[in-house]
This record gives structure tokens, sequence and C-alpha cells, in this order.
């Protein structure tokens, strides 16, 4: 008992940590980004293939606008070329398919350059999503390594998602006062139970198999084998996509990654979560009494309260919505990010400071209101997204 609650303690100090790590790689693009010309590297293959290239490793990939802007419209001009048989994304690098979106660009904009990046690059990046969701054309995204955020925008919409031992995955928002977006509200209430909220809420990590085994992948392949997974999707019909990575899955598959890190936990999360308030999950988190549940609360202690609220709220929209109108709602919510003090304070805490130790105004749940919330989910009229 004493060594499961020294796990339970060490994986909720680690969110924070890999928090701070992820969104640290972020800032790193404004001294170590490559020019606009290399960010991305978009390929038609003379096969008839199509290969996107994330192309900043010393930022682990991490998305910002310029790539945003050069896969989008690569992406609608080989969905209607009747030539590409298979578009595949990987990332640069063996430490990251994509750490997620350029967050420190996205608040410097709006706070100190008085700029339009904030409206530009979520709507820019919520248009992308929406385009690999409706694309006719297989699409296949290696996610081999860190995948959070934008990272996961770019790849949980399409039909195939690979993940390896080395993936990482989290949607650790709630951290940074900002709420799972790039398509969350629609995928993540979707997943089995309530482990979608949980994964939202606290921004637990999953990792390896568990990536697939959770849903958010559809096939799991050693990560020494992906150079012959994408060979071999490259050179396919394009027609027999999901048999050659049924094939490789099989291939990879051992006795020690069989089974699903969290499911012994699935009964307390499904219990747990199911409460239609983030009052009412503290209520049955604390009733619940074990150290797991313990390490839960604290976790979600640490995070936005009014971030918490409306993630909750997303979620529940969300499962009712199809991708288009889950876009269109999240990017009012992003825009109502911008106008107020938690993503802010987050970046401050987490990056430019780095004391974590946000201090989230309301700061406490109950002083959260509905009204805070439904603040979030309102039209902004002619500014509004429409997909």
């Amino acid at each position: 008992m004493k060594s499961l609650r020294t796990a339970l303690r060490n994986r909720a100090s680690f969110r924070l940590a890999l928090l701070s790590r992820h969104l640290s790689s972020e800032s790193k693009m404004f001294s170590t980004s490559p020019s606009a010309e290399e960010d991305v590297i978009m390929e038609k293959l003379a096969n008839g293939a199509a290969r996107i290239t994330l192309n900043r490793p010393k930022a682990l990939n991490a998305l910002n606008l310029s790539m945003v802007k050069k896969i989008y419209p690569n992406l609608k001009q080989w969905d209607a070329d009747p030539t590409v048989r298979i578009i595949l994304i990987k990332g640069a690098g063996d430490k990251a398919f994509c750490a997620g979106g350029d967050v420190r660009a996205v608040a410097d904009g709006k706070k100190i350059h008085h700029n339009s990046i904030p409206e530009e690059f979520f709507k820019e990046e919520y248009r992308l999503n929406y385009t690999i969701g409706t694309l006719k054309t297989p699409y296949v995204a290696l996610i081999d390594g860190i995948t959070m955020g934008g990272g996961v925008g770019l790849s949980v919409h399409g039909p195939y998602r690979v993940a390896t031992e080395r993936t990482v995955f989290a949607m650790p928002e709630t951290g940074i006062g900002l709420f799972p977006d790039v398509g969350g509200g629609y995928f993540l209430p979707r997943l089995s139970g309530k482990l979608g909220i949980y994964l939202a809420l606290t921004g637990v990590r999953l990792k390896g198999r568990d990536v697939q085994l959770a849903g958010v992948a559809t096939h799991y392949v050693a990560s020494d084998k992906v150079l012959d997974v994408e060979t071999a999707l490259l050179n396919s019909s394009g027609k027999n996509v999901g048999d050659i990575l049924d094939r490789f899955h099989q291939e990879c598959l051992r006795p020690e990654n069989q089974s699903f890190s969290l499911q012994p936990f699935m009964e307390q999360i499904n219990d747990c979560f199911s409460a239609s308030t983030i009052e009412g999950i503290f209520k049955s988190l604390e009733n619940d009494g074990s150290d797991w549940a313990k390490s839960q609360l604290k976790a979600l202690k640490k995070m936005s309260p009014t971030s918490m609220k409306v993630t909750l709220r997303q979620l529940q929209l969300g499962a009712k919505m199809s991708l288009k109108e889950d876009l269109e709602m999240e990017y009012r919510m992003s825009q109502q990010c911008m106008e107020g003090h938690d993503f802010f304070e987050g970046i401050r805490a987490v990056l430019v400071d780095r004391d974590q130790q946000p201090r989230w105004s309301p700061p406490h749940i109950s002083d959260v209101s509905d009204s805070d919330v439904e603040r979030f989910f309102q039209s902004l009229g002619s500014k509004d997204l429409h997909l």
C-alpha cells in the first residue's frame, strides 16, 4: 500500500512537470525555430502518396501558425487530387509527433503585441482539424513520441492513428487556464465510460499501448517498426491501409502490453467522474477516500477552477454535437479565454516565471458561477467561426 501511495504521488507531480516541459519546448521557437520554409515539409511523392513531416524537432514539433497555413491548403489540394492515394503525417526526430500548439505566441500576441494572432491561430487550426476529420483520402498519423494539444488535433480526427511505446498523450490545458480544444469536446466524451472527462480534467498522461487501448490511437506498433510501417503505407494502394496496420499491430503485441494501466481504476473513474458538476466530482472523490481518489483531488485542486467548469460543460455539450458544431463552439470558447485572466496566468506560472504556482481568478470552484461558465459559449456574432 505504501508503494501505491508513493506511485500515485509521483504520478500527480509528474503531470505538472510534464506540462512544464511540454510548454517550455514551445517557447523555444523564439530562439531556435527553423526558417518558414523548413518548419513543415510537404511532399507529393511520385508513387501517388503524400507525406507531411512536422519539422521542428528542437521544439518537439510544436505547431505554429506558419505550419497550419502550409498544411491546410495542401491537404485540400491532395484530397481533391485523384492521383493521391494516401496521406501520411509524422514528426521529425525521435521525441515527439507534436507536443502541442504555440500557446506562448498566442498569449504574447494578445497581451503584449495586441495583434490578431489569437483569432487567426485558433480559426486556422480548427479549420485544419475539421479538414482532417472530413478527408476522403486515407489519412494516417504516426504519433510516435509526445502527442499533446495541437498534435492531438492533427491526428485524432483522422481514421488511422498509430502509437508506439514512445507515445505520450495528454490534454493538460486545464493546468494553464485553457480547455482541451482542437475537437476535444467531440472525441473525449466518446471514449469509454467517463475516461474522456477524467483525462480532460486531470490532464493525466497515457503512454504507449495505453494510448491505443484508450481509443486515442487505432493501432500500436513498436518504434523500431515505424519506418517499415511508413514504407509499406507509402507503397500501398490506399485501399488496404487498415490491413497493413492490423498486420503490424498484431506482430508488435507482447504479453507485457496487453492490459490497460487504468483498468484497475475504471470503476472509480466511471463512478466519480459521472457527476454533472465539478462540485459533484470533488464530492465523489472525497467520499471514495482511496489513495487513488486523494491523488486525483490533489491534482484537480491545482487546475484552473474556471477551466474545469468550462471543460466539463464543453464535453457535456460536445457529446451530442458533430465535429463541425463542436469546433465552432470551441472557437467561441477560445476567444473568451483570451478575454479572461486564467490563460495568461497559466502561461506566466508554467512558461514565464516557471514558479508552478498559478494564482487563479476566481481561486475556488465555488466562486465560479453558472453565468461565468455560460459566457464562454455565447455567440461572437460576426466573428463566429463557420466551417
